[in-house]
């Protein structure tokens, strides 16, 4: 039996980095490996000669919809439409949706209420996770910016361009998809959800 997650995709190209985070139908975060080396699926352009190695995202999209039954995948869809469509159509568009981060005022109440709805899980013991080293310094840059209405959307630190926090929002991004796939119905839940990841 496939173990049963959700997905969270964060693209960039050349400046942020890029990654995926998991969840598991308990509420387990974590970062999937992928490949022969078991590489985390988190992308530092810098690594790559500057650039985003699409690639290698397409090969870990591959792998991860090949172990394990992904029920759904919401993806960031800037610089990236062309690939989730792609996933789309190799997976299903009802499992393969962009979501979109809100770096436009549009989304600020759904990113808003994604991010609210994150930081009670995690504060409550909802929302679990591995302890990737990555995706702790990212949530370390987080910084809650205000916007009006009393709402506020992530950021990086003020004159930080270097302290990413791509990490951060597909750890948001996976905890929506996997809420909403239990809402509309996920419930085959394995025994033991802990899965065994190779560092």
């Amino acid at each position: 039996m496939k173990w049963p997650i959700c997905l969270g995709f964060d693209g960039s190209s050349v400046d942020d980095w890029t990654a995926i985070r998991a969840e598991t139908y308990s509420g387990w975060q974590f970062t999937p490996t992928y490949g022969p080396d078991h590489r985390p699926t988190i992308w530092n352009p810098a690594e790559w000669g500057g650039q985003i190695p699409r690639g290698e995202v397409h090969a870990a999209v591959d792998a991860l919809f090949r172990t394990f039954a992904v029920k759904r995948m919401y993806c960031d869809p800037r610089d990236w439409m062309t690939e989730i469509d792609t996933w789309a159509l190799d997976h299903g568009d009802e499992v393969v949706l962009p979501w979109d981060t809100g770096r436009g005022s549009t989304r600020i109440r759904q990113m808003h209420d994604a991010l609210d709805r994150f930081r009670t899980d995690l504060t409550t013991k909802a929302l679990t996770h591995d302890g990737c080293p990555i995706t702790a310094t990212h949530m370390a840059n987080a910084r809650m910016v205000a916007k009006p209405g009393d709402r506020y959307i992530l950021g990086k630190p003020h004159g930080a361009a270097h302290q990413k926090i791509d990490a951060t929002m597909a750890s948001v991004v996976a905890h929506e998809a996997a809420c909403d796939a239990r809402a509309a119905g996920w419930t085959d839940q394995p025994e033991d959800t802990r899965i065994l990841i190779h560092r």
